[in-house]
């Protein structure tokens, strides 16, 4: 088939690894700042006071993100015809620079490429051919999925698993592995077979129960049951920028544990797929544009232009020039057509010009055709999804030239032609082990960063204690105030913790003092500037927490803004991606802005999340506990809800580790008539004695009257109220209900000695809907809400029309009471 290789304006790099190296310390040694990292303010390496085992290894003085003067980020590009020939050459000599040249761009696997069994050409089809007829079988099979685009793109998808990634099934979560991605999940057909076929644990038998009930091969990508998925994909454009996100940190884990000795030690590619819907989504617009602006040069994204959706032609919606978009948004692109194993050197060819670009993100459109080999459905939107039938599958097979007609067949040579990149990822794994271990030994100091920031769930010992202690004499500060404190106390102990804003650090206080900023030249920063993408930013740091789930980012906006987050947010919980997403300005408390940005409905919309842990701390210690929580948890995100106003430090009896329980008892004394079975001191086994700051269960309550229940900057107006009404004789415990998903993990009996099931009259505060306060507060019980759109005023004036004063909560206290 005729290819169309569309070459971006040459970069050269040194010719060899000499040169390179020269280069490299002729840079350390410079007197321009531009190159040497160490002179810029920005981007100074912090010493870190707390621990010499996260002190940093000294560089290489290689500056990857770097842009190397003469470089021409802005030049058009030029399309060039050839097809093989061109490629062929591209392939043996590099397009320039000669066969060192490639050497360097491609970490020296060109000779494993000259014996790879796709370079015969024979091989390479049967190959391709193979896993289209395994995508047919299987859409046949279960009369379900979305065979087109897999048929379409098996040459790319062999090419890639056969040739160029490094990845071991053995070892799936092996951390120097290549990463790819499936931005357009429903065509999880395509990578399911090449799992199958390179030895990942997928079996014949699971591409035969595609999107079964408890099946491994589920209709989109989930990365919580299929070894080998990165990331769970679906929703068009987020993985994408999940891609964005693994790219960073690649660069991330480089900048900070490369050396001079080991300066290899992190290096690898992420790989992403993505289709004309997901360029349409604007996800990608936002991820695309970061990538570009950090230059990510690690990143290669593969779009798949068949110029098809579901409704028809992308002429129906659009008309618009994806490269060039790109192009714009400091990206290097490249074009090729691909149909069979004809084009495989022009995709070898793309890849390689990828490879060799090392400032940019590359892209690299790949014109396929939908349902390829189907002589009735390819090139139409009939082909994206449903089964074949029986005569379309005959004819199938013979416009592929398939001599099989038994069902799900693969011949030998298949096997052990993709068995071959499985061995070949391996030796890289076993290879990459001896080195960490190695370096281990040579950098005995360096040891625990590098666990730190490659080994899941691994964190340092008494990180715990770098918090900061408050009580009672602490000036008053709004939770995002006491956030502040807490995130930079904690990134001194947490070498894997990073992140940033939208564009609202100063208002959020997201932001790590002193540290330098995550960006192009500077990729060992721990702040990450998003700008205005709330999209992008939260799909980013999916990527980032996923890439080898030890990463602990942290992104924050407005709680209005989470709306703009929505999807990455679900999928978050549904990858279990440990992400930390910190809200400010929870409720119709922050005032003058008025109902555009006062959340009303966007407290129980979280909670409605299924394994998203919303923790909405009411002053500094329970804020403190919030982070506690959401740094020990390894399989879910959590959001941090934080006020805008100003809140009081410490209430008696708050703790920390009531936050961990979700809720618990407020100290303070419930007021007269305590029966016996709640003196202090019942509870200390659910994690203290009552009133002491132990975060206790309150013991059985037998003689309460009432109990008030409250999150946030509500919880004080409660304690309040409680007190007047215990003047008046009235028994009152007041609850603080800091995270409902905690709470609800704790025992039953915890749960009853909290909120004893006899004390019916309840009273829940909070300033926000009342979905979901039903379970909590019973038929009996009643919720001081907010259940229309905010207003613009000084925040006291807002809740005081709203009733959120200590005078009205007594008043609803009261007719719950039977107080007229």
């Amino acid at each position: 088939m005729a290819s169309h290789l569309l070459l971006a304006p040459q970069i050269s790099p040194p010719a060899s690894l000499a040169s390179r190296a020269a280069a490299a310390a002729a840079r350390a040694s410079s007197p321009d700042p531009r190159h040497r990292r160490t002179s810029s303010v920005r981007c100074r390496r912090p010493v870190l006071p707390s621990s010499r085992a996260f002190a940093r290894p000294e560089l290489s003085g290689r500056r990857r993100g770097e842009i190397r003067p003469g470089s021409d980020r802005t030049a058009g590009v030029g399309r060039v015809r050839g097809g093989g020939g061109l490629a062929a050459r591209c392939l043996r000599e590099g397009a320039e620079g000669g066969e060192e040249r490639a050497d360097v761009a491609d970490g020296g696997k060109t000779a494993q490429l000259e014996k790879s069994p796709l370079a015969d050409e024979s091989l390479a089809a049967t190959c391709i051919n193979t896993i289209r007829m395994l995508v047919v079988d299987a859409v046949n099979n279960v009369n379900a999925g979305h065979p087109g685009s897999a048929m379409g793109l098996a040459p790319l998808g062999a090419l890639l698993f056969a040739e160029e990634m490094h990845f071991d099934p053995a070892d799936p979560a092996w951390p120097n592995r290549d990463r790819f991605i499936l931005s357009n999940g429903h065509v999880c057909l395509l990578q399911y077979c090449l799992l199958h076929l390179t030895g990942y644990n997928i079996q014949m038998e699971d591409l035969k129960q595609l999107a079964k009930l408890g099946s491994k091969t589920p209709g989109h990508p989930e990365n919580t049951l299929t070894p080998g998925i990165e990331v769970t994909t679906g929703p068009l454009g987020q993985g994408f920028a999940n891609a964005v996100g693994m790219a960073a940190a690649e660069a991330h884990l480089a900048a900070r544990l490369n050396t001079a000795d080991f300066p290899d030690l992190i290096d690898h590619h992420t790989f992403v797929l993505f289709g004309d819907g997901c360029a349409m989504e604007g996800v990608v617009q936002e991820a695309a544009s970061l990538a570009g602006h950090w230059g990510l040069g690690k990143l290669i994204a593969f779009y798949d232009s068949n110029q098809v959706t579901i409704d028809g032609s992308t002429s129906l919606a659009l008309s618009e020039d994806v490269i060039g978009r790109l192009a714009a948004l400091r990206w290097h692109v490249q074009r090729v057509t691909v149909r069979d194993a004809a084009d495989l050197d022009a995709i070898r060819a793309a890849i390689r010009e990828a490879k060799r670009e090392t400032q940019r993100p590359s892209l690299i459109q790949v014109d396929t055709v939908i349902g390829f080999g189907s002589p009735k459905r390819q090139g139409t939107s009939a082909a994206h999804h449903g089964a074949f039938g029986e005569e379309e599958t005959k004819a199938i097979r013979k416009a592929l030239h398939w001599p099989y007609s038994e069902p799900f067949t693969v011949p030998d040579k298949v096997y052990q032609a993709m068995h071959l990149a499985a061995a070949r990822g391996q030796s890289a794994a076993a290879s990459w082990r001896d080195q960490a271990a190695h370096y281990r030994q040579c950098h005995p100091d360096w040891a625990a960063l590098l666990d730190a920031l490659t080994v899941p769930g691994r964190l340092p010992a008494g990180w715990e204690d770098s918090l900061p202690s408050f009580s009672p004499s602490t000036p008053p500060d709004a939770t995002r105030g006491y956030s502040e404190a807490c995130l930079n106390a904690l990134v001194h102990s947490l070498p894997n913790l990073l992140g940033g804003s939208a564009d609202l650090a100063s208002s959020n206080k997201v932001a790590f003092h002193g540290l330098p900023d995550f960006s192009r030249g500077c990729f060992e920063g721990r702040n990450f500037h998003y700008g205005v993408r709330e999209h992008g930013m939260a799909a980013i740091s999916n990527g980032l927490a996923l890439h080898s789930r030890a990463l602990i980012p942290v992104a924050a906006t407005f709680l209005v803004f989470s709306d703009y987050m929505r999807p990455a947010l679900r999928l978050a919980a549904l990858s279990a991606a440990r992400v930390l997403f910190v809200f400010t300005h929870d409720s119709i408390g922050l005032g003058e802005d008025g109902p555009t940005h006062q959340p009303v409905e966007h407290l129980p919309s979280l909670r409605a999340i299924p394994n998203l842990h919303v923790i909405r701390p009411g002053n500094a210690t329970e804020t403190a506990g919030a982070y506690v929580a959401a740094v020990r948890r390894s399989v879910g995100p959590t959001a941090i809800l934080l006020s805008r106003q100003k809140l009081t430090a410490q209430l008696e009896g708050s703790s920390r580790e009531g936050v961990l329980r979700g809720g618990y008892v407020l100290g303070g004394g419930e007021g007269e008539g305590e029966e016996e079975g709640e003196e202090e001191g019942e509870g200390q086994e659910n994690g203290g004695k009552r009133g002491d700051g132990g975060g206790g269960g309150g013991g059985g309550g037998g003689g309460l009257d009432l109990i008030l229940i409250a999150s946030g900057s509500e919880l004080v107006l409660c304690q309040e109220a409680a007190e007047k009404l215990r003047l008046e004789g009235y028994r009152v415990r007041v609850v603080s209900l800091v995270c409902w998903e905690l709470f609800q993990q704790q025992p039953q009996e915890y749960r009853d000695a909290v909120l004893p099931p006899h004390v019916t009259k309840r009273l829940a505060v909070e300033a926000a809907r009342s979905q979901g306060w039903c379970e909590w507060v019973g038929p009996q019980g009643s919720v001081l809400s907010v259940e229309r759109f905010g207003a613009s005023g000084h925040y006291l004036e807002v809740f005081h029309k709203f009733g959120f004063t200590v005078e009205n909560i007594v008043e609803q206290a009261y007719k719950l009471l039977g107080k007229s």
